[in-house]
């Protein structure tokens, strides 16, 4: 997306950002100073609570803790849903930890979204070209201006597709934690059917409001995918 117009994005960067250096006494002629590590970069990414598992421990400069976390997300990324809300619930339960159902699922979800959301933008952020972090350096900006004013916008604009859609399967597979016991959405019809015996209209409705959960995130997604130019 980015690597057509490189050039480009330099010059809008170093014209944007130029005028800030010079109303904070920025040297803005500087030596340029390549771009940190992705260790660092990793490691210092604006990303929310369940993704800094994935993302930041996933780039940690120790190979101890890199092979750890990239077992973590390969293991998640490759178990079913339910397993892990079974290991949760169950699991922990036979360990002496008894969580309640509601906790137990909120813990399985986490531990799934972690492992894939923090790929997601660790992708994102490997994809910004090179030539960003060159341009910001080359004006004297520190490493979290760097990132503040160039990095991380442009690393939104790519995850925010990825990131959505992944969050709207998320609520979809809600529906799962029924098998701890946990009383949802899916569940709640299918005991409402037990009762009155309309599955047809029960699941229709369970159905619309599922839709009326996820559609208005899709919708959401799109208008800032628009307001940011993430198809540019």
């Amino acid at each position: 997306m980015y690597g057509e117009n490189n050039g480009a994005q330099s010059g809008f960067v170093l014209s944007a950002l130029r005028s800030q250096c010079a109303e904070q006494g920025v040297n803005c002629i500087a030596f340029p100073v390549y771009p940190p590590s992705d260790d660092r970069v990793f490691s210092a990414a604006g990303v929310p609570v369940a993704e800094v598992a994935g993302a930041g421990v996933h780039s940690a400069p120790k190979p101890a803790l890199r092979t750890a976390a990239s077992g973590y997300i390969q293991l998640i990324q490759g178990t079913p849903l339910l397993i892990v809300l079974f290991l949760s619930y169950y699991g922990l339960a036979i360990m002496g930890l008894k969580l309640a159902p509601i906790v137990a699922a909120g813990l399985a979800l986490t531990i799934y979204a972690a492992a894939f959301l923090g790929e997601i933008w660790r992708g994102a952020l490997q994809a910004i070209p090179r030539t960003q972090w060159e341009a910001g350096a080359s004006l004297g900006l520190s490493f979290p201006s760097q990132l503040r004013y160039i990095i991380v916008p442009q690393e939104i604009r790519l995850a925010i597709p990825p990131t959505v859609g992944f969050l709207v399967q998320l609520i979809k597979n809600t529906s799962l934690a029924a098998v701890i016991g946990f009383v949802e959405l899916t569940r709640e019809g299918q005991l409402t059917t037990a009762v009155t015996f309309r599955p047809f209209a029960v699941y229709l409705t369970v159905a619309a409001l599922y839709f009326l959960l996820c559609f208005p995130l899709a919708q959401w997604s799109r208008r800032l995918e628009r307001r940011l130019h993430v198809a540019r």
